[in-house]
């Protein structure tokens, strides 16, 4: 078996004197693709902040390629190759896309170049047509593009995306889980946060749904969308 990307065990995570993720256990292979799932507030963004040093668990271990992690700066987990598409995408409102594309170009940490400017316009034609505009000229749908794309241009072995879809159009979001997919057939691997529990499902491997901060279930995503009922039960769908 594939040493994991990320493997974290027994992460606990306050905010104050609010205790968020309780006990949460990770793991995320090469090239895998897993759903994050859970109703608002049940840990899910906080369980990305958490392995992502954004926020420091108060216990538990984050390894990345097996390197205990949890204490490191964030630049330093970022510079192991992992990236985030974060909610509300965080992009640089008075830079061009250009801009935002070019600040964010490296080599992945085998020197890997896969993910270059021109591959990228190729996979984001809406973004080439806009490449002057600045970021607060973008529509909502053209500014998740482009935090997808700047978050490629690092050429990460682990993406994050926190709520890929949220408040767009139908057509963009048909357009955002086309590219999720080219992303994750890319060798990428992904973690998904998605209100769209069935898009989400069709789109990865395995799925952990989350509630009061814990895992309540963990399985292979055909295996839960087989199972409407179970899936129901803590997702109230």
């Amino acid at each position: 078996m594939a040493e994991p990307l990320i493997e974290a065990h027994g992460i606990e995570t306050y905010y104050g004197a609010s205790h968020v993720l309780r006990g949460v256990d990770f793991r995320i292979d090469p090239g895998q693709a897993i759903g994050l799932l859970g109703r608002n507030g049940m840990g899910k963004t906080t369980l990305i902040r958490s392995l992502l040093g954004l926020v420091k668990p108060a216990a538990g271990s984050v390894k990345i390629r097996g390197r205990e992690m949890r204490a490191a700066p964030t630049y330093r987990i970022a510079q192991a190759g992992i990236a985030l598409v974060p909610e509300g995408r965080g992009i640089f409102p008075t830079l061009t896309v250009r801009e935002n594309l070019t600040m964010a170009a490296r080599a992945g940490i085998d020197g890997r170049r896969d993910w270059t400017f021109e591959r990228v316009m190729q996979t984001f034609p809406r973004l080439a047509e806009r490449i002057a505009h600045r970021g607060l000229q973008l529509s909502g749908g053209e500014q998740q593009m482009l935090s997808i794309s700047r978050a490629l241009m690092t050429n990460p072995d682990v993406l994050f995306l926190d709520e890929a879809t949220e408040g767009l159009a139908p057509r963009i979001v048909r357009e955002i889980w086309r590219i999720i997919g080219e992303i994750r057939g890319s060798g990428i691997a992904t973690v998904v946060v998605d209100k769209n529990f069935r898009s989400v499902l069709a789109g990865t491997d395995r799925a952990i749904v989350m509630v009061k901060g814990e895992v309540a279930l963990e399985a292979s995503s055909a295996e839960l969308a087989g199972d409407p009922a179970r899936l129901g039960q803590y997702l109230g769908v």
